[in-house]
């Protein structure tokens, strides 16, 4: 005897599965985070960097001779990552250790001049990729929204 397929339900588009949460700021705020972080791995990838790779390029470069601990803590990362990310940039001839006058033992950190040249370029790359990120707002808006995140962030 033949039995009745029951049907089965079209399934759930992924933005509806979680529907539920759009409501609160911070499942929102790792949402667009994560999807606006793809974006940005996308367009760097052509450059071989990661999102995390640029932001160390970018501290150092804001702060010549920066210790490596610091680097991590910066980056919210522990010190052996910060230690095997430090290693790749300078592998790459893009960062450099150079040994500091006062403490000899420590190193601090320096943008190589192909570090600094790779720098710009990626820091255009990045404005487009967060312009394209940010394209559904309006200039205004995109302002206000980044009024708003550094307000959470210095406040917290």
């Amino acid at each position: 005897m033949l039995q009745k397929r029951k049907a089965t339900p079209e399934p759930a588009l992924p933005e509806k599965l979680d529907s539920s949460l759009n409501n609160l700021v911070g499942y929102m705020m790792r949402r667009v985070q994560m999807k606006i972080t793809q974006d940005l791995s996308n367009s760097l990838e052509e450059h071989d960097i990661r999102p995390v790779q640029f932001t160390a390029l970018t501290i150092i470069d804001q702060s010549p001779g920066l210790m490596q601990a610091d680097l991590a803590k910066a980056l919210a990362i522990e010190p052996p990552q910060a230690v095997l990310m430090v290693n790749k940039l300078e592998a790459r001839s893009l960062a450099m250790r150079v040994r500091s006058n006062p403490d000899k033992r420590s190193y601090g950190l320096f943008l190589s001049k192909a570090g600094e040249q790779l720098l710009k370029k990626l820091r255009e790359v990045a404005m487009q990729s967060d312009i394209n990120a940010t394209a559904a707002l309006t200039s205004d808006e995109r302002e206000v929204l980044l009024t708003l995140l550094n307000k959470l962030y210095i406040e917290q």
